[in-house]
């Protein structure tokens, strides 16, 4: 085969039939039957999928080879824009002072602690020593006991999700013999500091066995605490901001169940809150003798906020705190010992509102721009009047805010620099309203150079996700500056079925209502092209995991409006992944976007718009799909098989490129240079079709 030529797949028919319709899958093939071995072993990929894939990856690199120098010249500007030795705000906890710091020309921030007095250093944990031959791990979590004599950390080696525990004794700094496989990663301590609490996946690769396991005991000696035996759940694991309460939670995408443990009797039966009821999903938090519960129960779909003495849970004694506002959804509750803090979004923007709970007096914190950013960062603390949140925007770099509850005094703990300066007054962020094909009106948040010319001669970036009521911040990217120096335009569509207005947005970009999300993004395409952001056939549409299935249905409907596509894990065959109740995420994914194994109409619906089965004969936009063999999430198949069909179908002669990683899961690599490589590619190739890649 020719370097330049595109590589072509063979068909291999695979014909099924649902609710009496024939469903013909040529390349069905792609996906191994021993997809679950590669996820840990990618050599033990079938010879002939290994090959398509390294064609593809072959014929890609050949038709970005002239781009070569400008990878360079990017990924060096992007390095220049990180500080060589940066480093957290610490997090006070008790006698000890918590935080990252990078070396200069590390890859990965290393764990330390100072004595709160003062002191000397300590590293803890220091990623670029323990894993320097590795550059996709993952550190899922890392926690120090509570009386800060070990730490426990959960890593997985190659993006799988798949993520072993270690314990480490802190006086020493050697790891304790105690390690534990097929974990989820999340743990959390018992507050004796010698038994801790993690999660196993089962044979489904679903994160549903809780155990719980005491320090210097074999993991085959580990109790089982919890199991959720229904498919569509999760279990997640936490601790109340108190730290009186292990929290062991089910979930699934619209319901939920949280069982309480004693942290100060981590052997203590369950303390059910409220059982599971569909559509019902609620959040605790506590506070000396009750629970502070964020719920949606009584109607209140954007969540209200009730208290419940912990000696009497029923549902029904609940008293309501924060009453329910539509449109305003709350998005985060936590408690401290004198303050409630909550973060909304109201009407697309976040907000923190600060509540006293001894008069029930509110506050909330103001910011002026446009559109932003801001997160609440978790500390350790529980008997204290200070919150530590973040804040950016598309022009301001992250700042980290120290707030005193009771004075309202802000006090900047520290801004991120850049080091080849930065003036954000360069740039302008605007937030828009867009008009949908109804009488909605879709949040825009757009980011461009005050020198560019809004005549229509702009490359626009147009972003979306749109779904699971997730919201796609208007944060800060110090890599998005070599696409806006260069004169882009970049827009985060907040479409439907994404939570930016609240439940109703979220419920109306979703099941039956899923094509809402497309027609938005469309239609915020068509409006910046009236507004002369951009003009038609240059728009480069972009989008990640359920942001695939959204630019991807996008795509086959107006082709024409875009002049490429680049998109990350896409989830892309959608009706296919959904009709395989054996894909370990599926189950669960039925809430979203229906089921198409038992509705009839839920499969004619999927079908009318998943990208894969509605590719055509007609021509599209450049496209760059992107995937990896370890993601579980979406799995490399999907990628494939829809870029498969792209060649087979389209009738111009853009480029169509398909990256597939041999290494790495759903997320780019976990080092902070090394992981700017998969951007690097990305931009080239949005460069060189728009034809600045000079």
């Amino acid at each position: 085969m020719s370097a330049l030529k595109p590589p072509k797949a063979i068909k291999r028919p695979l014909v099924t039939r649902h609710h009496g319709i024939r469903l013909s899958d040529e390349y069905a093939w792609l996906r191994a039957e021993n997809w679950e071995e590669t996820l840990n072993e990618p050599s033990l990929l079938p010879a002939d999928i290994r090959k398509q894939i390294e064609e593809e990856n072959s014929y890609a690199e050949a038709m970005l080879a002239d781009t070569a120098e400008l990878r360079r010249l990017l990924l060096a500007e992007m390095k220049s824009r990180i500080k060589p030795d940066d480093s957290s705000v610490p997090m006070v906890d008790g006698p000890w002072a918590y935080y990252w710091c990078f070396v200069a020309g590390m890859e990965h921030a290393r764990l330390c602690r100072k004595p709160t007095g003062g002191g000397i250093e300590s590293i803890l944990f220091d990623p670029n020593v323990e894993f320097q031959t590795q550059t996709l791990f993952s550190l899922a979590s890392i926690v120090h006991s509570p009386d800060h004599t070990l730490l426990a950390y959960a890593v997985d080696p190659n993006g799988s999700e798949f993520y072993t525990v270690h314990i480490r004794d802190l006086a020493s700094g050697v790891d304790c013999a105690d390690v534990i496989h097929n974990t989820s990663g999340e743990i959390v301590w018992g507050n004796d500091s010698r038994t801790l609490f993690y999660i196993r996946v089962d044979q489904s690769q679903r994160p549903s066995l809780v155990y719980s396991h005491r320090i210097g005991s074999s993991a085959s000696e580990d109790a089982l605490v919890y199991q959720e035996s229904d498919p569509a759940f999760d279990v997640n694991i936490d601790k109340t901001r108190s730290g009186a309460f292990i929290l062991i939670e089910a979930n699934s995408h619209r319901t939920n169940e949280v069982w309480l443990v004693d942290a100060d009797r981590p052997a203590a039966p369950l303390l059910p809150v409220v059982a599971r009821q569909l559509g019902h999903e609620y959040h605790v938090e506590h506070r000396g003798e009750r629970l502070i519960i964020t719920t949606n129960s009584e109607g209140a779909g954007d969540f209200r906020i009730c208290e419940a003495m912990i000696a009497d849970l029923d549902i029904a004694s609940w008293h309501e705190i924060v009453p329910h506002k539509r449109g305003c959804a709350i998005v985060e509750t936590v408690a401290y010992a004198r303050h409630l803090v909550r973060l909304e979004l109201d009407n697309g923007l976040p907000r923190v509102v600060v509540r006293r709970f001894r008069d029930g007096a509110e506050h909330g914190i103001v910011f002026s721009e446009e559109a932003y950013n801001l997160s609440l960062e978790h500390g350790f603390e529980f008997d204290t009047d200070s919150l530590r949140f973040t804040y950016s925007s598309l022009t301001t770099p992250q700042r980290v805010f120290d707030y005193d509850m009771e004075t309202r005094v802000r006090c900047l703990r520290k801004a991120c620099e850049i080091p080849t300066g930065h003036d954000p007054s360069h740039y302008v962020t605007r937030r828009l309203f867009v008009p949908a094909h109804d009488s909605e009106s879709i949040p825009v948040t757009l980011l461009y150079h005050r020198k560019v010319p809004l005549n229509g001669s702009a490359t626009l970036i147009l972003y979306g996700y749109g779904s699971y009521g997730d919201t796609v911040p208007a944060e800060f990217s110090p890599e998005l500056l070599s696409l806006i120096d260069r004169g882009f335009v970049y827009a985060i569509a907040h479409v439907r079925g994404g939570g930016e207005k609240g439940n109703r947005w979220r419920e109306q970009g979703m099941h039956e209502y899923k094509r809402n999300a497309f027609t938005d993004f469309i239609a915020v395409g068509e409006h910046l092209i009236m507004q002369r952001y951009t003009r038609r056939g240059r728009i480069i549409a972009m989008g990640h995991s359920a942001g695939g299935a959204l630019v991807g249905a996008a795509t086959n409907m107006a082709p024409d409006l875009f002049l490429a596509a680049v998109i990350d894990a896409p989830f892309v065959d959608v009706l296919n992944s959904l009709l395989d109740e054996d894909l370990p995420l599926t189950p669960g994914e039925w809430v979203e976007w229906g089921n198409p194994i038992e509705n009839r109409k839920d499969f004619d619906l999927i079908c009318s718009y998943c990208p894969y089965q509605n590719v055509d004969r007609k021509p599209y936009p450049h496209i760059l799909a992107q995937g990896a063999i370890a993601d579980l999430r979406v799995p490399y198949w999907e990628p494939m098989k829809w870029v498969a069909r792209l060649r087979e179908c389209k009738t111009d002669d853009h480029l169509l490129l398909l990256k597939i990683g041999m290494e790495g899961g759903h997320d780019a690599a976990s080092g902070r240079f090394e992981r700017l490589k998969d951007t690097v590619l990305t931009y080239v190739f949005v460069l060189k079709v728009a034809g600045l890649d000079g």
